[in-house]
């Protein structure tokens, strides 16, 4: 059973699940490939199924699944129980870690990322987030649902077959209170919708744009390459978004995705999508982040919180927007530096 435990000196929860360490390689040195141990089936390719749990959802045509969710066999969050804060002592607070942690299985094929599956993949994906998050928010208990991709051992996939998770969570964590705080400070009316006519009237920042969504190498970007989607429309929960938005978005995701391996090779990378909890009030307007995984973070970022990007978020979108996708050899990759 995981826990919940309070860090006083920040208030951000931590989950303790000690279950986590008995994943296959759980603690596997740094690898150029994820897994260290290939010889076992893959659980994600199709004719594999019976070594994941029974899909929850399926998504495809004529028999044959394109999208797949599937029951984490190693949660973080696990069970109906109540979210009850229980005191231990002075400064030792925690709670219950109930709640759903599922797998999203992106593609049938294992080697095609988000990168590199069809833009009518990218959208069914998308479809598969919203249809999941829309089951979290009926369940009693849960407050937010947390949707990511993980891609390489140094973003934490441990798994090679491209595959997301969905986390359906008791509490509001303090990342999401952080930015419904920034989008109450602003003066104006969405701190996103100001940010997409300030970056495309700027325009040296911007990645790729549409009719529906704007990617941007954002001016406050702390890591190199970071790059924040941006639907047009104002929506402040991802399940609640039109349709041709979320396939926008998830094509979007794709494109940028794309241009960041042309311009820098097969980098590991995170994509972190945020949207309002599910009974919050606006203002909040619903993002993606994609966060590559170039730089360690090291003392000063640890014992601050301070981020130190050595990359200007303004080269970064010049050379992402240079960047073609069709080309066949990408880019040396960047290495890391402390």
């Amino acid at each position: 059973m995981s826990q919940l435990r309070l860090d006083p000196l920040t208030g951000r929860w931590v989950v303790l699940s000690v279950d986590r360490s008995e994943r296959p390689s759980a603690f596997a040195p740094r690898l150029s490939v994820v897994q260290a141990d290939t010889s076992r089936p893959c659980p994600f390719c199709p004719g594999n199924e019976e070594a994941s749990p029974p899909a929850l959802e399926t998504y495809g045509a004529g028999g044959r699944w394109a999208v797949r969710v599937v029951k984490n066999l190693y949660p973080a969050f696990e069970g109906d129980e109540p979210f009850v804060v229980e005191h231990r002592g002075p400064v030792f607070t925690q709670a219950n870690a109930g709640g759903i942690h599922e797998v999203l299985v992106l593609s049938p094929s294992h080697a095609d990322g988000w990168d590199a599956i069809s833009e009518d993949q990218a959208a069914l994906v998308m479809a598969a987030i919203r249809d999941r998050v829309e089951e979290h928010a009926a369940v009693p208990g849960l407050r937010y649902s947390q949707a990511i991709v993980n891609s390489g051992r140094e973003a934490g996939a441990s798994i090679e077959h491209p595959h997301g998770q969905l986390l359906g969570i008791p509490f509001v964590p303090r990342e999401l209170v952080d930015e419904q705080a920034g989008f109450a400070r602003f003066a104006g009316r969405c701190l996103l919708c100001a940010t997409v006519a300030a970056e495309e009237d700027a325009g040296h920042r911007v990645v790729l744009a549409d009719d529906r969504v704007l990617v941007v190498a954002p001016f406050w970007s702390g890591v190199p390459y970071e790059m924040l989607v941006l639907p047009r429309a104002h929506t402040a929960h991802l399940h609640r978004a039109h349709p041709q938005d979320l396939a926008g978005v998830g094509q979007a995701i794709r494109e940028a995705l794309r241009r960041l391996r042309q311009r820098l090779g097969d980098v590991a990378y995170n994509v972190v999508f945020h949207a309002a909890p599910y009974r919050a009030p606006e203002p909040y307007h619903w993002h993606v982040h994609i966060l590559p995984k170039l730089t360690t973070r090291a003392g000063f970022e640890l014992g601050t919180g301070v981020a130190i990007n050595i990359v200007a978020p303004e080269t970064a979108a010049a050379e992402l927007r240079a960047a073609d996708p069709a080309e066949s050899t990408p880019a040396q990759a960047v290495a890391g530096q402390a």
